[in-house]
């Protein structure tokens, strides 16, 4: 989900997404490296008329190009694996989300402090220039940062997917189930989402806004709403 005038990722908002980009761009590196090692043989073998007549095989090299890519998958699954069980790492949360995907719009529920539920629906496209089109929504989630955030995920009728691309979260939401993962956001903004896996029509209108502010700001938002 790219924003205005960006090409790659979204400006990482968590230690997750972070990682995230860094895995990509070491993959990048080696996958730039087999590209050109391939495409400068293939180029050699097109343009060269030289043939061996007696080289019929070779155990160096076979050896070598056997050796060579598992060592490669290996410096790829390394950091993977790694990011993998970072993704899953249960932490002790301060807070607690509890996310229910409908058709179409989501509700949330802020069980730690008093019981707080409210619907989340996409504003209509009749609005002003500062605006984003088909992005925000009436009631956005408010979170505090620099705070271990749990976020629990369910379905009340399809499956749906509660994504945040800057969180680097994707969590499916599917009824009877519940879902959970944990994050810490570690600065303030906006961060946009969208459903992300096909709910029926108008699985497209039904964006998620997260806003974090500072925990003073989280209080006070609590405090007026309950």
């Amino acid at each position: 989900m790219a924003t205005w005038s960006h090409i790659l990722f979204q400006d990482s908002a968590s230690p997750t997404m972070e990682q995230m980009i860094f895995f990509h761009d070491h993959t990048m590196i080696i996958l730039t490296l087999i590209t050109t090692l391939v495409g400068y043989m293939m180029m050699n073998i097109m343009y060269n008329s030289f043939t061996n007549r007696v080289l019929l095989e070779g155990q160096e090299i076979e050896t070598f190009w056997t050796i060579i890519p598992a060592l490669m998958l290996i410096f790829i699954a390394l950091p993977s694996l790694r990011l993998l069980y970072l993704m899953d790492e249960i932490n002790n949360p301060a807070l607690t989300v509890k996310t229910i995907g409908h058709q179409w719009y989501w509700s949330y529920e802020y069980s730690d402090f008093t019981s707080i539920e409210f619907d989340s629906y996409m504003t209509p496209d009749s609005l002003n220039l500062s605006s984003f089109r088909l992005l925000d929504v009436d009631n956005r989630t408010i979170l505090p940062m620099n705070t271990q955030i749990r976020i629990m995920i369910t379905a009340a009728d399809v499956i749906h997917a509660w994504t945040i691309p800057a969180l680097g979260m994707k969590i499916d939401a599917i009824p009877g189930r519940l879902n959970q993962a944990s994050t810490m956001i570690n600065r303030p903004g906006l961060f946009f989402g969208q459903c992300s896996e096909i709910c029926g029509a108008n699985h497209s209108f039904m964006p998620i806004v997260i806003e974090s502010v500072s925990t003073n700001t989280f209080i006070k938002w609590m405090n007026l709403i309950s």
